[in-house]
């Protein structure tokens, strides 16, 4: 498996091997930085269909780590209304989640331009 660039030292020489795309894929996927941001992206794609519409284009999922969902919004009310519906947004999310487990849903007021 090739080494990226920017991630920990390269430990071995650089070499003219070929891989194939879905090797290295497959590789970077066992690397936590990378298999971290899965399920944000899963949440991502079905955010609208889990929050609704409106809630939709004043949130966005953040990161899904050690079962607690962060949850961006651009203003202190859509916070509220977010912090509001936590529940039924760690249970959807749970539900959209196959195989990652949300705990608790964690709200926080990022001013998106």
């Amino acid at each position: 498996m090739p080494d990226a660039k920017g991630f920990g030292g390269r430990t071995r020489p650089r070499s003219d091997d070929v891989f194939s795309l879905a090797d290295i894929v497959d590789g970077l996927m066992r690397e936590e930085v990378f298999s971290r941001g899965m399920p944000v992206a899963q949440l991502a794609a079905r955010w609208p269909e889990i929050v609704g519409e409106r809630l939709a284009r004043e949130t966005a999922p953040a990161a899904v780590e050690h079962g607690v969902l962060t949850v961006e919004v651009s203003t202190g009310p859509w916070g509220a209304q977010a912090t509001f519906l936590h529940e039924e947004i760690r249970r959807k999310a749970d539900e959209a989640l196959d195989g990652v487990t949300v705990t608790k849903v964690r709200v926080v007021v990022r001013n998106r331009r």
